[in-house]
């Protein structure tokens, strides 16, 4: 199996886990991170199987990280203490290590290969996934940290993007 095989692959594995965990979670906040980290997973496997095949891939633009932004301001108040709170945590702290482990990947792969329009699509691939990385760092420490903060999260004090 090649580099892009395995990308696809991998991406259509990071579609279902985000499109399962909507649907567990589709009574919270929590599915519509999921549905838009699913879409973005969705888009990926395409643009990865369209270099496969030898065809033109496009750079889409986007929303993302304003669509990560927007959940900052939507979000119902977090209990703490409670089992859903925990649930979300360890989903966000899942989530993290499969996003950090695509963006080691494409790395990797973007290093190894000769080919420019593989390294211009893996370059895309990992500035995506890194985006990824930060919209579920800031929703992870919204929620472990919630008993502490009493703030609204869209006013708090956090990092640029």
């Amino acid at each position: 199996m090649n580099s892009l095989q395995f990308a696809i692959e991998m991406e259509h594995e990071g579609e279902k886990f985000y499109m399962e965990q909507a649907e567990l979670n589709k009574k919270n906040d929590l599915k519509f991170v999921c549905e838009l980290l699913a879409a973005d997973e969705k888009e990926h496997a395409k643009m990865l199987t369209d270099k496969m095949n030898h065809e033109e891939s496009q750079f889409p633009e986007t929303n993302t990280l304003a669509d990560a932004k927007n959940i900052f301001t939507e979000m119902t108040p977090i209990q703490s203490g409670n089992e859903e709170l925990k649930s979300q945590i360890s989903f966000y702290r899942n989530a993290l290590e499969i996003e950090q482990q695509s963006v080691d990947f494409y790395m990797k792969y973007q290093k190894e290969t000769t080919d420019d329009g593989e390294k211009k699509l893996f370059d895309f691939l990992i500035q995506q996934e890194k985006t990824h990385l930060a919209v579920l760092g800031e929703l992870y420490l919204l929620l472990k940290n919630a008993k502490d903060w009493v703030e609204n999260a869209e006013f708090g004090l956090r990092e640029d993007y």
